[in-house]
């Protein structure tokens, strides 16, 4: 069996302790968790690794993480960078900061300098950090807003996005080349003695804040509500602790209130099971907070504060979770219509969208006058677009957004921003107060112009054993030339991402997709909806995007079942 051949190799590696190798012993006896261990490596891809904390090949420890660095260091050496240094960052997780100081002393160790933070910083710092100070490359320590056994890994490029598919599958190879016991490193301590490590902190912060601040559209607006607005906000535990209140104390806002039960890093994440924005569940301290201080609006940011969830009274008092999508149509709509009421609005305005992200954003850009681009999911496709725009000379950058609750104004970062966003939900709730008006009643005044809008995600759960068959299968159903309508709609367009061609079904014109090869599906619909479809690249599952409008939330929700069922029907699966 390969997960013993490879638990093995691990027993016989010289650099483990003592402990970590009874560790390993006592397993030998188990082989549901020498499989889980060790019956695969963990993956390296374009959001770098991601995966349990424990001693083994598909887990994260300070091997992994040093087999990463080096095949990164490689990667670095082979294009002729190792000149140039490398910045790290690290989240509130348990291990981040002994992940990141691995890292740091690998690189050391390969002869590459290493700019590493003092204490735990939002990613978008570190994006940020990478393109101030000129590296070649970025390393944050983060899991994002997954579990506490979880971290991660993700590796940056000199454009402060991360990396591309072709860079990650490289590096990938020559992460299998390294052997563990004979990667290279540095002592930290010698390291920075030496100054092949250098310590930063507070000048970053500094600029960081000072680019943020920049995006401020109207501080007139916050300082003519900040005696009547407030403001409760939580990190969830982590990153956003510091700079997420500093940037709104810079700001004006006299009233932001942090949830104290949860305003300290911690990796346990101990008021929470999920430290996901995304979950209302997670804003069950700071409601009792919002109630006791009369806030209208309560703000979430995950712990490497990339992401950002609001809740806002309704007018019967009560507090609702507005999703991604819903936060990302507001702020869009509220920086166009500011733009264009100042008479402020940049040359050749563009904002950017993924192609799962609510068509609502499509409808705003076309009445506000600006060019909206649709790209794949991750950030950084968006972070693309911006830096094709910038090399053309053509195009202002006014807002970037996905479904799941990251956004971006500015071009200072290439990866979402919830400190930015945080302080764009604060200036735009101060702006609807002014005018005795809540985000909910703004969200409600959007639906009345453009029509209710609902989105859906739905999965398809396949069989472990049998799911790549099953998926191929689903993939190769929605791609039959015979279908022509989805629930008695008929289809418009077909954009199907691994082909890169996009078929008019009126006339059979064929373009291109302007976007990599992905498998991922599209159909657009003749009444203005659109439903994509793509297989999952890490387990059994298919995941389907239901992007719809309609004249109220029933009509949408009929629609949508409808919807559902056809689907199904055509992919041969239940609903």
């Amino acid at each position: 069996m390969l997960y013993l051949e490879q638990y093995s190799k691990w027993l016989s590696l010289k650099c483990l302790t003592p402990e970590e190798r009874r560790e390993l012993e006592t397993l030998k006896n188990d082989a549901q968790e020498l499989s889980a261990r060790f019956g695969t490596s963990l993956a390296f891809g374009t959001a770098g690794l991601r995966g349990k904390m424990k001693l083994g090949a598909n887990a994260m420890n300070i091997y992994t993480v040093a087999q990463a660095t080096a095949g990164l260091a490689m990667y670095i050496q082979k294009v002729g960078a190792a000149d140039r240094a490398v910045v790290i960052a690290y989240d509130s997780r348990n291990n981040s900061e002994l992940f990141a100081r691995t890292a740091a002393e690998v690189l050391a160790g390969n002869g590459i300098k290493v700019h590493i933070f003092d204490a735990l910083r939002p990613t978008p710092e570190l994006s940020f950090a990478l393109r101030y100070l000129g590296c070649i490359a970025g390393i944050n320590i983060t899991a994002s807003h997954n579990p506490k056994e979880y971290n991660g890994y993700k590796a940056y490029w000199d454009d402060g996005a991360q990396l591309s598919p072709d860079q990650a599958n490289e590096i990938a190879a020559y992460m299998k080349r390294v052997d563990i016991d004979s990667i290279k490193k540095t002592d930290f301590d010698e390291g920075v003695a030496s100054g092949i490590i250098n310590i930063i902190g507070a000048e970053i912060d500094e600029k960081y804040l000072d680019a943020v601040l920049a995006q401020v559209i109207d501080l007139d607006t916050i300082k003519a509500a900040s005696d009547s607005l407030n403001i409760v906000y939580t990190p969830l535990h982590g990153a956003g602790y510091r700079l997420v209140p500093e940037i709104i104390s810079r700001i004006g806002i006299k009233h932001f209130h942090i949830v104290p039960e949860q305003a300290e890093p911690n990796g346990d994440f101990p008021t929470t099971k999920k430290p996901n924005p995304e979950y209302p569940e997670v804003f069950e301290y700071g409601i009792p907070l919002a109630d006791r201080v009369g806030s209208d609006l309560i703000i979430a940011t995950d712990p490497d504060a990339d992401r950002v969830g609001i809740m806002v009274r309704g007018r019967d008092g009560k507090f609702i979770a507005l999703n991604g999508n819903q936060t990302g149509s507001l702020l869009l709509d509220y920086i166009i219509s500011s733009y264009n009421r100042s008479g402020n609005m940049p040359p050749e305005p563009y904002a950017v969208k993924s192609i799962v992200t609510t068509e609502l954003m499509s409808k705003i850009c076309h009445e506000g006058g600006v060019e909206l681009y649709n790209v794949l999911t991750g950030f950084k496709y968006i972070g693309e677009v911006i830096k094709k725009k910038q090399a053309e000379g053509h195009g202002s950058f006014i807002f970037g957004a996905e479904e799941s609750y990251g956004y971006l104004k500015g071009t200072y970062a290439r990866d979402k921003d919830a400190v930015v966003a945080t302080m764009l939900i604060c200036e735009m709730t101060a702006y609807y107060k002014l005018r005795g008006m809540t985000l909910a009643d703004a969200l409600n005044g959007l639906y009345e112009k453009y029509g209710y809008s609902l989105e859906k995600t739905q999965e398809l759960v396949l069989d472990d054993y049998k799911g790549i068959e099953q998926m191929k299968a689903i993939m190769g159903a929605l791609r039959d030339p015979s279908i022509k309508s989805i629930a008695g709609i008929n289809i418009s367009d077909i954009s199907d991402y691994l082909s890169g061609e996009v078929c008019r079904l009126s006339d059979g014109h064929k373009s291109g997709t302007g976007l990599p090869s992905s498998d991922v599906l599209r159909f657009g619909l003749e009444n203005g909806d659109v439903i994509i479809v793509r297989p999952s690249g890490t387990e059994p599952k298919v995941k389907i995007y239901y992007l719809l409008s309609a004249d109220n939330a029933t009509t949408a929700q009929q629609k949508l079942e409808r919807y559902i069922a056809s689907v199904a029907d055509i992919c041969g699966q239940k609903v």
